[in-house]
């Protein structure tokens, strides 16, 4: 088969590829997800109810886990949005609430099976790793670090990728061991104890 699906309806034959085929796609996994959970979640049912076959998917996607993240980060984009609310704290809140919305959007029990997924598969946990160093949540949290250098907040820092990528590692621990949604003043404490400490570190 052509990387396309052929699905037969009552009327006629259709064939779907590219954006249409991927969106199909997507859509199935997510709703496997939702309904089933990812431990039972397969390539093979998600293929059934996209009307597509397993080496379709397989040649988008490596693994299970890069096909629910990819049908997740599709349901909940993120944006190079920052904010300026005044404060370095204020707007390092909000980003730490906006990652957490987003975790919310996805069971606990999904992300705890995607990082049980990368401990079993070192393919995943690369292209996992380098999607997160890729996501758009570190350059928001740039342009958050510059604003608050441009108040004198804070004295200029090197922002290694481990410390860009802090925010989401902290969260999907909270996301995993307690549930989501995450309580506002957990969040609060986590930037209050952890990771405004850690910027001030890194810019004396």
């Amino acid at each position: 088969m052509d990387d396309d699906a052929t699905v037969f309806t009552a009327a006629k034959l259709t064939r779907r590829r590219g954006a249409e085929l991927e969106q199909a796609i997507l859509d199935a996994a997510w709703a496997e997800l939702n309904e089933v959970g990812y431990t039972a979640l397969t390539i093979e049912a998600v293929a059934k109810r996209a009307g597509t076959s397993k080496p379709v998917i397989y040649r988008r996607w490596q693994s299970r886990a890069a096909l629910v993240i990819a049908a997740w980060a599709r349901r909940q984009p993120m944006t190079t949005t920052a904010p300026d609310l005044g404060s370095l704290r204020a707007d390092i809140v909000w980003l730490f609430g906006r990652i957490a919305n987003r975790m919310d959007a996805m069971m606990s029990q999904a992300i705890a099976g995607v990082m049980a997924d990368t401990f079993k598969h070192p393919e995943v946990q690369a292209w996992l790793r380098e999607r997160m160093d890729a996501a758009p949540i570190t350059k928001s949290m740039w342009t958050v670090v510059d604003n608050a250098v441009a108040r004198g907040e804070l004295k200029p820092v090197h922002m290694p990728p481990r410390a860009l990528r802090l925010p989401v590692d902290l969260l999907r621990a909270e996301a995993i061991l307690s549930g989501a949604p995450i309580p506002e003043e957990t969040i609060e404490s986590l930037v209050d104890d952890v990771y405004l400490p850690l910027l001030r570190g890194l810019a004396d």
